[in-house]
């Protein structure tokens, strides 16, 4: 997902989102570790994309508390 798409997301939507990351990111590992990862770039993207959600929750959480 684009960041423009990740900011306009709820907190709730993007708790959820990240969840399912970290679900998909073990499975990768675990498809990695027995050989059956073919893409292995797909691990790095999704640990990137996990970083932006929680980036995204920071700055939600800093604003709201100002």
């Amino acid at each position: 997902m684009k960041i423009k798409d990740l900011r306009s997301l709820s907190e709730g939507e993007l708790v959820h989102k990240e969840k399912e990351l970290h679900e998909e990111l073990f499975n990768l590992r675990f498809q990695h570790a027995t050989g059956q990862l073919e893409n292995t770039m797909r691990i790095p993207k999704v640990k990137r994309e996990i970083a932006r959600i929680k980036t995204i929750l920071k700055e939600k959480a800093q604003s709201k508390g100002k």
